[in-house]
């Protein structure tokens, strides 16, 4: 089990923080994530662990996406990230997604890895 997996365990997510976990992917991927690099690696690893888990803003597509952009540099795909961000940070409220920073800073998830 991976410290990203075990916090987990003791750190269920809301089907609302898997779709902020989700924004902040689209986030780094489109080069808008304000977190320190390592702080994203740990990001990439809890999305990768939630991605198959209940959410309910986003849609299921997204993660097609992710994984398209994931693994190319075209700009077409680049700006379909672009897009999917703007669209999910209209999606979920300031408030909701600055609780969920707050809790996984708070509760040590971006001490893993």
């Amino acid at each position: 089990m991976t410290d990203i997996e075990q916090w987990l365990s003791e750190h269920l997510l809301s089907p609302v923080e898997v779709d902020c976990a989700i924004t902040v992917m689209l986030k780094i991927i489109d080069g808008k994530c304000k977190m320190t690099q390592q702080e994203k690696v740990v990001m990439a690893a809890l999305y990768d662990a939630v991605k198959s888990c209940h959410h309910i803003l986003l849609e299921p597509g997204v993660h097609r996406l992710i994984a398209a952009a994931r693994d190319s540099s075209d700009e077409v795909v680049k700006l379909q990230v672009y897009e999917q961000r703007l669209l999910a940070e209209t999606m979920i409220s300031r408030p909701v997604m600055k609780a969920f920073k707050a809790r996984i800073r708070q509760q040590g998830l971006l001490e893993c890895g």
